[in-house]
């Protein structure tokens, strides 16, 4: 009889790790967010033997974490993707892999940015040709879009937080967290240059953890020609391991900018930006040179 079924029968945090088990069933759930999900596929990715994934993805199924669909009769075979059960799980994955960057990996100082040459930058910089997860995220109408433009060249800029005056408040001592400010100058520079990323034949996006009327009202607020997409689920965070902090009791987005192309396959990555304003002109150049030959 399991221990969780008797005097921690009560503690979510005992029945969640009778589900999730050991630690390569945390790791299957992350892998499946970012899209690999297909039995050999994740067996390759995480190098553990064929009994001991078919065991964990069974029980997974088992406990509604993941579902099995199709895309095989002959033979049988099947992808594993998350359920909304499943979904749920993605804010603690973030959660871990915060405290893991910033307490084991880090010296445990509170920071939205990175060193260029840290573990967390080399996992940012290591998203070029990889795929953007199939999911879609709530813009600023609740209406479900893709991060990327379908068929288009996309700039996704991922940022901390902005608000309105009057519609959200910073949380306290956001301006001395490295990295945190230059949200609204990043943003107001995309919307001076989106002419420009737009005669290149690209899109511009930006992504905040801020529910989606916050962010409605700073994007009318700075007047912003484009939309800003809420993460406030960590769907994309999970999916592609973005570089996040805590601040305020919510999880924030380190700010970097990805290039996707019409496959939304990411195409190039800034990541630590330590200028807002001077990586729009940047990231331009890259679009440019990128969309050339069109």
């Amino acid at each position: 009889m399991r221990r969780t079924d008797l005097a921690d029968a009560d503690c979510g945090i005992a029945q969640a790790l009778g589900v999730l088990g050991d630690w390569w069933t945390f790791l299957i759930v992350r892998d499946v967010a970012g899209g690999t999900t297909r039995f050999d596929a994740l067996q390759r990715a995480l190098g553990v033997s064929r009994r001991a994934l078919t065991e964990r993805l069974a029980a997974l199924v088992g406990h509604g974490v993941l579902e099995r669909r199709p895309y095989s009769q002959h033979p049988p075979r099947y992808d594993y993707v998350l359920t909304r059960k499943g979904e749920g799980l993605l804010p603690a994955l973030v959660a871990l892999q915060d405290w893991g960057t910033r307490h084991v990996m880090g010296d445990g100082e509170l920071t939205a940015t990175a060193q260029a040459g840290s573990a967390e930058a080399r996992r940012a910089h290591d998203l070029v040709g990889r795929r953007l997860p199939a999911l879609t995220l709530p813009g600023p109408d609740g209406r479900h879009v893709a991060p990327a433009a379908p068929g288009e060249w996309t700039v996704l800029y991922v940022f901390p937080g902005a608000y309105a005056p009057g519609a959200g408040d910073y949380p306290p001592g956001w301006a001395e967290i490295p990295g945190a400010r230059g949200c609204t100058l990043e943003s107001a520079t995309y919307a001076e240059r989106y002419a420009d990323f737009r005669a290149a034949g690209a899109q511009v996006r930006g992504i905040s953890t801020q529910r989606p009327d916050q962010l409605a009202d700073f994007a009318a607020y700075a007047r912003l020609p484009f939309p800003l997409l809420s993460d406030q689920d960590g769907r994309l965070a999970a999916g592609l391991l973005l570089p996040t902090f805590r601040a305020g009791g919510v999880a924030r987005l380190k700010r970097l900018t990805l290039l996707v192309d019409p496959a939304t396959v990411v195409r190039a990555v800034q990541f630590p930006v330590t200028d807002p304003a001077g990586s729009v002109d940047e990231m331009l150049d890259l679009v440019q040179r990128a969309t050339a030959g069109r």
